[in-house]
């Protein structure tokens, strides 16, 4: 178990390397999946001795390079990419909380709220948007940072 553990997690690493940073950056659902499925693969090859380290190995590189396939064709089809990963959404724009979008989104106020105080903001007025990213984060803008607002959703045909 040491031995097949040992050569199963290095071979994990070797393959998370390969496979691109994109694996291991912050994670929108499909990422996590993948991530999940990960480390569910690698604990059936420490546990399992039904299960060869060749077959743990093919396993690992077959979910590797769906996720790569996954990137590749999410990057060249919008239609792709929007039925794998959700988009960006602005659940405030100057200083006025989307109440429609916040429950769209299964987020409370206080959420939205703790954000702005984490971005040193006292003031939801003084925010120009908050921003649900793909990764589940939140984004917050200054008034005076929103600039032309063409980062923001909603602002370009590719949001």
């Amino acid at each position: 178990m040491v031995a097949v553990g040992g050569a199963a997690y290095v071979f994990l690493v070797v393959v998370l390397r390969l496979s691109g940073k994109r694996t291991l950056s912050q994670m929108n659902a499909f990422d996590f999946v993948v991530t999940v499925a990960f480390g569910s693969t690698l604990a059936t090859i420490l546990l399992n001795k039904d299960v060869s380290w060749a077959e743990g190995a093919t396993a690992l590189v077959l979910l590797a390079a769906l996720q790569l396939l996954v990137a590749w064709a999410s990057t060249r089809w919008r239609w792709f990419r929007r039925a794998v990963t959700s988009g960006p959404a602005v659940v405030l724009r100057n200083g006025e909380i989307r109440h429609d979008v916040i429950r769209e989104n299964r987020l409370t106020e206080s959420q939205v709220q703790q954000a702005i105080r984490s971005a040193g903001f006292g003031d939801p007025s003084r925010v120009g948007a908050v921003v649900l990213e793909p990764n589940g984060m939140l984004s917050v803008i200054g008034r005076d940072s929103v600039g032309d607002g063409s980062a923001l959703p909603g602002e370009t045909e590719d949001a």
